[in-house]
């Protein structure tokens, strides 16, 4: 269609495949294939140029009309878009709101220093609802499950660890802890609905599930306070405690038989792949993991050396 328009404004096929940027054969032939869908002829072609037939200068103020329409759609979606890529609200889990997101968002404003960027931190759960209900773009939970009105990725995995304060009788143990052990003595916890909790319920079920806790508080930090405060045994992600590993102020205790390897996953509404400053901040989560991330997995493998 454009084409046509500007053949009628041209008044030469070759002056009009040069202006759109094709050849002249290709333009003749894409208007040879105009005319054979039409079932009409639109153009007579001349030695002295090529000029409109009475069915194409009707057919040629049809296709004004539909180009303009066109331009107004384009425009309209570029504003949309726009719209969408000024603003990105991410919801995330504890752990990684609190140790790997930073480093992806500091990235993603490297690319899009004009969109503003909102996270909520809460528990898994919470993440779920919130993406489902519209209130997030895009979510990262920890738990075992994704609700089916969410799509989700595995961007990751992580591990939770048992830890105690220096001075706790678990931290001189030349054994690994038994899980039955573990299952029966009362812990520093999170909440019920997050991630963390989630994966112990379900790994300690085949010895009871966890005893009634020490301690349930509803931030990752607070419970490792709490541990390094000696106020009991926790059990954390190794991103959460790297820090306080390296630094003897928490000391892991490995269980016997337990794995506590766990999933971490981007989670969206169903049927609606990310897309603009969510797609690319998903994207990132794909890259070479933080500086925090490989302190932890280096000293895992460090501290595993030991014990073997």
């Amino acid at each position: 269609m454009e084409l046509l328009v500007a053949v009628a404004r041209l008044g030469s096929l070759g002056r009009a495949a040069r202006e759109l940027g094709i050849s002249q054969p290709a333009a003749s032939g894409r208007l040879r294939g105009l005319e054979r869908q039409l079932g009409v002829a639109l153009v007579r072609r001349s030695t002295g140029g090529s000029a409109l037939t009475e069915s194409g200068a009707l057919v040629t103020e049809w296709a004004r009309r539909v180009l303009e329409a066109a331009e107004d759609f384009d425009a309209g979606a570029r504003a949309l878009r726009g719209q969408r890529d000024s603003r990105l609200r991410v919801a995330a889990s504890m752990t990684v709101a609190e140790y790997l997101l930073p480093g992806w968002l500091t990235a993603l404003h490297g690319r899009h220093p004009g969109t503003a960027v909102s996270l909520a931190a809460g528990n898994s759960v919470v993440v779920a609802r919130q993406v489902a209900a519209g209130q997030a773009d895009l979510g990262f939970v920890e738990g075992l499950d994704v609700p089916a009105t969410l799509d989700a990725a595995v961007i990751g995995h992580d591990r939770l660890l048992v830890v105690v304060a220096a001075g706790h009788p678990w931290a001189a143990r030349r054994r690994p802890l038994p899980a039955a052990e573990l299952a029966a003595t009362p812990l520093l916890l999170r909440e019920q609905g997050s991630g963390t909790r989630q994966v112990l319920d379900a790994r300690l079920a085949a010895h009871g599930g966890p005893a009634v806790p020490l301690l349930e508080l509803a931030s990752t930090t607070a419970v490792k306070s709490a541990a390094v405060g000696g106020a009991g045994p926790a059990v954390l992600s190794e991103l959460a405690v790297a820090d306080e590993l390296s630094a003897r102020r928490l000391v892991e205790v490995p269980v016997a038989g337990l794995d506590l390897r766990r999933a971490l996953r981007a989670v969206w509404p169903a049927g609606h792949r990310p897309a603009g400053p969510a797609r690319d901040l998903l994207g990132l989560t794909r890259e070479p993991a933080p500086r925090g991330q490989r302190k932890a997995a280096r000293l895992r493998d460090s501290q595993a050396g030991a014990i073997g």
